[in-house]
């Protein structure tokens, strides 16, 4: 049963971790041009773009979920409903036209609205879950008697790999360091802790009581994909006012277009370096428009091309769980050089260490899981 209850974490964790780990990029100081680029700069990019496709997915859903759920039959509003590439094309330009930010210092009100957004439709489903009640036929037993150890210790795995998710720190450390002014005298050392310490506190607030309440209130109607959302609507959807139901689409879009642009910033902000590294000159408006164009085009087209890639969340997000589990305490290490094989320097290595051991344990468990259940793999057709 691990893996149901587990999956009440799916509909809001993916929301809340915007952000990327900022501080990593400090490593081609530390280990080498070449090497540091390779370590931090690649999975960075790698992340960001990947979230930013996820980004369009459910974005592009959310806005179909939301004109059915406005305009029920063609009846009511005389239109008829876009296909799902269509869908994904006008969240990609919504998005990029709020992506005309200038940098991370200007996004701290974006975030604002993400973070209000993301608790506005968890305490919704939260409420609604309850006061709604449960459905007659569902069931808590354990309907995973008849799978082997290795099938249970491979969803007590993944289990485990969509709390490590949720709870990564590069959903957190990119925005803090980036809007928080900081220098040798005056470091923002403090006020970081702080706002690390009450984003945990939030995420776990949100979190925990609703996969709770959506394990009691669901069992084992939750779908394998989509989380507590999708459950919500297929079970209570028809029951639901259409207020409400838009209430919560509506939410979740716009938490998806600001978490849109928090994910690609750091994208935006390493092409304009390289031009202005290039031209040695600043990077001019137009040019700026045109790299956000450039890459909402990109992520537009994967997006169209591999739509099942949320399928693939927990295997893609799994590689880059070293660096949160495991970058900080080599980067510790390399930058405070502790006297080596004492009692810092051997926690530090043993905890990067079980944190590479167990990014490595949830890709593999989350490749199995897929060997096993299989993968419609609908290449461009979403």
């Amino acid at each position: 049963m691990a893996i149901p209850f587990m999956q009440c974490f799916i509909c809001s964790a993916q929301e809340l971790d915007s952000k990327l780990f900022l501080f990593l990029l400090h490593l081609p100081h530390l280990d080498g041009p070449k090497l540091g680029k390779l370590l931090a700069l690649f999975p960075v990019m790698y992340s960001s773009g990947g979230a930013c496709v996820l980004m369009i997915i459910n974005g592009g859903r959310t806005l179909d979920h939301l004109f059915k759920t406005i305009c029920d039959h063609e009846a009511t509003c005389h239109v008829q409903s876009l296909t799902s590439t269509e869908w994904f094309l006008v969240f990609t330009c919504v998005a990029i036209l709020v992506a005309q930010l200038p940098n991370l210092n200007s996004m701290v009100g974006v975030s604002l609205i993400g973070a209000i957004t993301a608790i506005g439709y968890c305490i919704l489903i939260l409420v609604l879950s309850i006061t709604k009640g449960r459905p007659i036929d569902i069931s808590y037993g354990q309907f995973d008697v008849a799978k082997s150890n290795i099938e249970k210790i491979s969803d007590i795995l993944n289990a485990l790999g969509i709390i490590a998710l949720a709870f990564r720190g590069h959903n957190l450390i990119l925005e803090i360091q980036g809007t928080l002014p900081s220098n040798q005298r005056h470091t923002s050392y403090k006020p970081m802790c702080a706002g690390v310490t009450i984003s945990y506190i939030v995420i776990a607030m949100c979190q925990f009581p609703l996969a709770i309440v959506g394990f009691w209130a669901y069992g084992n109607k939750i779908p394998f994909s989509g989380g507590l959302l999708s459950a919500f609507s297929q079970i209570h959807g028809a029951n639901t006012s259409k207020l409400i139901m838009g209430s919560i689409y509506l939410l979740v879009l716009v938490n998806y277009l600001c978490a849109f642009q928090v994910y690609a910033m750091p994208v935006f902000d390493n092409l304009e370096m390289r031009y202005t590294t290039k031209k040695k000159k600043p990077c001019p408006k137009w040019v700026r428009t045109c790299l956000r164009i450039f890459f909402g085009g990109l992520t537009f087209f994967v997006a169209v091309a591999v739509p099942f890639l949320g399928s693939l969340a927990l295997l893609i997000g799994g590689m880059v769980l070293p660096m949160t589990f495991a970058y900080p305490c080599f980067m510790w290490i390399a930058m405070k050089k502790p006297r080596p094989n004492g009692v810092v320097w051997s926690i530090n290595l043993g905890l990067g260490c079980l944190g590479i051991f167990f990014s490595v344990l949830i890709v593999i468990a989350a490749a199995r899981t897929l060997a096993d259940k299989g993968l419609n793999a609908n290449f461009f057709r979403p």
